[in-house]
């Protein structure tokens, strides 16, 4: 596998975003351990039901809040209130990381009793986290997804993917590439364009599909990742569906990823019947990911890709990605490098009516 400074992105090891890290039913009132960026967090629920994640390990002994079962503290219950306790020696930190109490110590608590806090939101059935090297506030929003509270959708069910051997760079160029629709997916393309702007990649494209529009005449996606690790489509054909595909960097060069589909179905409170077509549904569009996952986990990094003249817009994607890893100062100069539609040679665009209906 290859690195960020192989690749070229920029100055930041990790990337700029809101980033899942679990499913929200995994987060209970019990330290869960996650790494991800290269580093080590704990995450739980407090009694507010709030949700809160910091840094792994205690800044006493370096004990990890996450990483024992056995302790008496755990065993009695680690989390007061939206508190935690470090399992070896009980110290307690608050939601803000720092330590308001020591059982053993009645002096003056330590300035440096302090963990590292990190922003979460907890929407769509997920828990996402805002990374920044700059330690700076969100500069994009999650995206907007109505359809989840609307009547007529079932809402997906995630699929935990498991770790990727490979830089989210790879994963991310598959967002230009109109190429390997046809050998990979068995699509026959009508239409095909990229468009970016600002902090989104968008894919507009249409055509058969023999994995999730067998019966239907076309599959038409609109595509778009919002930041680099959350990507939605909203597809028509054999149901109208939105599908969910997310990744997060774990260290440099591997990545955890999450796939999901909702369902539109006739009924407005969903039944049974339609929850059960929904997930088979979702276990198609589950496999179609897969032949691109099954790539993925063998193929060699390319640092530098043997572009030609009919492939996708792999160079302006590679530019778009790139502001995520650099100084946010940045990003709209590089913003204005890649803003716009493109096209390849040998495919329509996409029609009017679609690039104009949009909902990102």
């Amino acid at each position: 596998m290859a690195t960020t400074e192989e690749y070229g992105l920029g100055i930041h090891q990790f990337p700029r975003g809101w980033f899942m890290i679990a499913e929200a039913d995994e987060v209970q009132n019990k330290a869960l351990p996650l790494r991800f960026f290269g580093r080590d967090f704990v995450i739980y629920r407090g009694e507010s039901g709030k949700v809160f994640l910091m840094d792994a390990y205690c800044p006493h002994m370096g004990t990890h809040l996450g990483g024992n079962t056995t302790s008496y503290v755990v065993i009695d219950g680690q989390i007061e209130g939206d508190s935690i306790r470090c399992p070896y020696h009980a110290w307690r930190f608050a939601p803000d990381g720092k330590c308001d109490d020591i059982p053993y110590h009645d002096g003056p608590i330590p300035s440096a009793a302090c963990i590292k806090t990190w922003p979460v939101t907890e929407r769509y059935g997920c828990i996402y986290m805002w990374h920044d090297p700059e330690d700076g506030e969100p500069d994009y929003d999650l995206p907007d997804l109505p359809e989840w509270d609307a009547p007529h959708w079932v809402r997906w069910k995630i699929d935990h993917l498991g770790m990727l051997p490979s830089h989210p760079q790879e994963v991310v160029d598959n967002i230009c590439d109109c190429g390997h629709l046809g050998p990979i997916h068995g699509s026959t393309l009508e239409y095909f364009e990229n468009e970016f702007r600002g902090h989104l990649a968008i894919q507009r494209q249409g055509g058969g599909h023999k994995t999730l529009a067998e019966g239907a005449e076309m599959l038409e996606t609109d595509t778009w990742y919002t930041g680099p690790g959350i990507l939605l489509s909203r597809v028509t054909g054999l149901y109208d569906a939105i599908m969910y595909i997310t990744h997060t960097p774990v260290d440099d060069g591997s990545v955890k990823a999450w796939h999901g589909l909702m369902v539109k179905v006739e009924n407005a409170e969903p039944t049974d019947e339609d929850v059960t077509i929904s997930r088979e549904y979702q276990e198609s569009s589950r496999l179609a990911f897969a032949q691109d996952f099954e790539v993925w986990t063998s193929k060699r990094p390319v640092v530098q890709i043997l572009q030609i003249k009919s492939d996708g817009p792999f160079h302006k994607t590679r530019e778009w990605y790139r502001q995520f890893y650099n100084p946010r100062s940045e990003a709209a100069v590089r913003q204005q490098k890649v803003d716009g539609v493109y096209t390849v040679k040998w495919m329509p665009p996409a029609p009017e009516a679609v690039s104009a209906s949009g909902k990102y």
